[in-house]
C-alpha cells in the first residue's frame, strides 16, 4: 500500500506528486502537512484555510499550492452537479460575479 501525505482526504483518491512541501492550516489554526497536489485540493475545500511553505520546500510552493486551490472546486473528488456558489471553485464565483 502506498503512504500518502497527511493531507491528502481519505476519500480523495489520488496520489501525492511529491514529499511534503507545505503547511495547511485551517481557520482555527489546525493544521496538516503535504505535498503541493494534496495541499491544494484541502485548501480549497477549506473556508479561511491558510499554505505555509515547509523549512525545504522548493521555491514557490506555498504560491503554487495557494494559486491551484483558487481554480479547484472544495472536496472535487466527489461527482454530481455542482451549481451552488459552496460547491464552486473561488475562481468560479469571481467570474460569476463580474458577468
Amino acid at each position: 500500500m502506498d503512504r500518502r501525505c497527511p493531507a491528502s482526504h481519505p476519500e480523495d483518491p489520488t496520489c501525492c506528486d511529491g514529499p511534503p512541501a507545505v503547511t495547511v492550516l485551517d481557520v482555527v489554526g489546525a493544521g496538516a502537512d503535504g505535498c503541493e497536489h494534496h495541499g491544494a485540493r484541502i485548501l480549497a475545500s477549506l473556508d479561511g484555510g491558510r499554505v505555509h511553505p515547509l523549512p525545504d520546500a522548493p521555491e514557490g510552493a506555498a504560491i503554487r499550492v495557494f494559486k491551484a486551490a483558487d481554480t479547484i472546486r472544495p472536496f472535487c473528488w466527489f461527482d454530481g452537479p455542482r451549481s451552488e456558489p459552496s460547491q464552486l471553485s473561488r475562481a468560479e464565483n469571481r467570474a460569476r460575479h463580474q458577468r
